[in-house]
């Protein structure tokens, strides 16, 4: 069953506890009031209101608004707020929601952004102040900026963390406030730019798109690139597998990529690799491949790093030709 907008405006409201629903309702209208428990009733009665579908209606909801911190009324915003109460108060509603949303948690906003992002903004705060921004992010996006911190930020950050929890929850807020509208300066100097200032991270994000649809459908869209610029066309499918894609990569996949593979290029390509590229790949040799990798490794001398990105090289050039065939699984969402 495809829901209205009102109808996902009922189940929205629904969502949420009775004082908020109520103060984000003053001043509408009883007649709409009344119809949106129309709707809402009716949802009940006929057994289409779930608790999974209100909290999908609700994540949706919460993401437009993190990613769009303006109003503006278009795909679920336009369909479920302008259609119910009408633009002017649509634009009230959701001026108080995310309000509402950045009041329960400061750094919902934060958390969205992506870490080469916030990490430059991150860079030029107070180590306190980034102790606190880090221990709200989940732990692998924690670590993933912290990465990309210089060695001092990331020694001071880290040493602050453990006394994170006597920060208080004003102080708290008002740090998020503060590397919010940071955030918010630095996208918007980046708008308009970014293709042309890093075009290989925009073309990646093309490509993991497009690895994962059918391969007709991807076959189409290149072939459609190609014509305009055969150049982006070969840059997007190299991108679909890179090296650090190889623990995405399923692991019969990765069998067939690896069957044949001297152990001294695995060797070579091991070396300083990541420990889940490492790990991914030696658990899809034999135990006796993985043997002579180990023996390749301990007598090879401090390798050339032409070597290394050679040998990495030929590995992925092999993954590129099995996706290009549309044999290559991945196990990523």
């Amino acid at each position: 069953m495809t829901l209205t907008g009102k109808q996902k405006a009922a189940m929205l409201l629904m969502s949420l506890d009775v004082a908020t629903a109520t103060e984000l309702l003053r001043g509408v209208e009883t007649k709409v009031v009344q119809e949106l428990a129309v709707e809402l009733s009716y949802l009940d009665a006929a057994g289409y209101r779930s608790s999974q579908q209100t909290a999908e209606i609700a994540r949706q909801f919460c993401s437009s608004l993190q990613k769009k911190p303006e109003f503006r009324v278009q795909s679920f915003l336009k369909e479920m707020l302008k259609g119910t109460v009408g633009e002017e108060q649509a634009t009230q509603i959701q001026t108080q929601i995310q309000d509402l949303v950045e009041k329960r948690d400061p750094f919902i906003a934060i958390r969205s952004a992506d870490s080469e992002t916030l990490a430059p903004v991150l860079e030029d705060e107070h180590p306190q102040a980034v102790a606190v921004v880090l221990s709200e992010m989940p732990a692998k996006k924690s670590s993933k900026i912290l990465g990309l911190l210089g060695e001092g930020m990331r020694v001071s950050a880290i040493s602050r963390m453990t006394s994170v929890e006597t920060v208080t929850t004003e102080a708290k807020a008002r740090i998020a406030q503060t590397v919010r509208k940071r955030l918010e300066a630095t996208t918007a100097s980046q708008r308009g730019t970014t293709l042309q200032a890093r075009p290989e991270q925009s073309l990646r994000k093309v490509a993991i798109i497009l690895r994962n649809v059918d391969k007709e459908l991807r076959d189409g869209v290149l072939t459609a690139i190609q014509q305009k610029d055969k150049q982006v066309s070969e840059t997007i499918a190299d991108l679909m597998i890179v090296w650090n894609d190889i623990p995405q990569v399923a692991d019969r996949s990765l069998q067939e990529a690896l069957r044949g593979t001297d152990g001294r290029q695995l060797a070579l390509a091991l070396h300083k690799a990541d420990e889940a590229i490492s790990q991914k790949i030696k658990s899809n040799i034999s135990e006796r491949a993985a043997a002579m990798v180990d023996e390749e490794a301990s007598l090879m001398s401090t390798p050339k790093k032409e070597d290394v990105k050679e040998a990495r090289e030929n590995i992925v050039k092999v993954l590129r030709e099995m996706n290009s065939k549309g044999e290559l699984t991945f196990v990523e969402e």
